[in-house]
């Protein structure tokens, strides 16, 4: 079967990529597959900003609410649901969009990232006990014996990393630099175009302000309480995202309205600042504003034409 074509839209949070790949997608006779870290959580709408109901009824959309907000997931079982996914479409002649801010996980899908090694929560959890007991820099003394290479690009007290490296040594024997250089982002697996939206940083800065007050306004703070209430701990990877954790210590009482929206807007500026480096440093991203609506288009047809031939 020949490669599939895929439209990638990317680019920071609260750009507007939801209303342009829609519109795009009624154009070219395509759905929306997700590519973002946090709308993969069921009962987590608001503050994920997912698309609405009557948005996904103008366009299927894929890879939506598919995990529960404590269900381990990373951008390996991304790339392979999303494959998934993506072939099936192919073969109907549908154009997959795949839209979303979460870098790595285009990375993973486009480029074909293989996780490294099984994660195994058996030895993960030994490992933290261990630290626990040990106090910091314990692990990374002991990642800087087995794996001096990782040691080097890991922070002291990146404890996340450290573990997952030695997670990875113990599960394969295999240090996980080697692992990662000679498994991942290393075989291109579709057709793709990917086109960046961006704007002048002050507009986005200004978006940004205006989708948190649109957040509290639908309720996010009722959506956080109710996520508690299901039992859903404030540990959680995705209870610890942006907004959740905010909405959480005001919830609890541990900083004041007014600081809980300031920093919640202050944070939410610096994440679309790291979304947007990353974006940056792909060479292959085409930048456009989301309202030239024409000429994304006209790079899509051409996009399109070319790999028939």
């Amino acid at each position: 079967m020949s490669k599939a074509n895929i439209i990638v839209i990317c680019g920071p949070t609260g750009l507007g990529k939801t209303a342009v790949s829609i519109e795009l997608a009624i154009e070219f006779h395509g759905e929306i597959i997700g590519a973002d870290s946090m709308q993969i959580y069921r009962y987590m709408d608001i503050g994920t900003a997912k698309p609405t109901l009557n948005e996904q009824a103008r366009v299927p959309h894929h890879l939506i609410d598919i995990v529960d907000p404590d269900e381990p997931f990373d951008a390996a079982m991304f790339a392979k649901m999303a494959c998934e996914m993506i072939i099936k479409l192919h073969i109907e002649g549908i154009v997959p969009f795949v839209v979303g801010g979460t870098g790595l996980y285009i990375k993973a899908l486009v480029h074909g990232l293989s996780h490294a090694g099984p994660a195994d929560t058996d030895i993960r959890k030994r490992l933290k006990e261990t630290e626990l007991l040990h106090g910091p820099g314990f692990l990374y003394e002991r990642l800087g014996k087995c794996d001096p290479v990782a040691a080097e690009r890991i922070h002291p007290n990146d404890t996340y990393r450290i573990i997952r490296a030695l997670e990875v040594y113990e599960a394969t024997g295999m240090a996980i630099s080697q692992y990662s250089k000679n498994h991942e982002f290393e075989k291109r697996q579709f057709n793709a175009l990917k086109i960046g939206l961006h704007m002048e940083r002050k507009a986005l800065y200004d978006r940004i302000d205006r989708r948190v007050d649109a957040m509290i306004e639908d309720g996010i703070v009722d959506e956080v309480k109710m996520l508690l209430d299901r039992g859903y701990s404030e540990d959680l990877k995705s209870m610890q995202s942006i907004g959740y954790r905010h909405m959480i210590d005001f919830i609890k009482g541990r900083i004041t309205w007014e600081e809980t929206v300031r920093t919640l807007k202050r944070d939410t500026r610096r994440y679309a600042k790291r979304q947007m480096t990353w974006f940056k440093a792909d060479p292959e991203i085409v930048w456009a504003e989301p309202e030239q609506f024409d000429y994304i288009k006209k790079i899509i047809i051409n996009f399109l034409q070319a790999v028939k031939r």
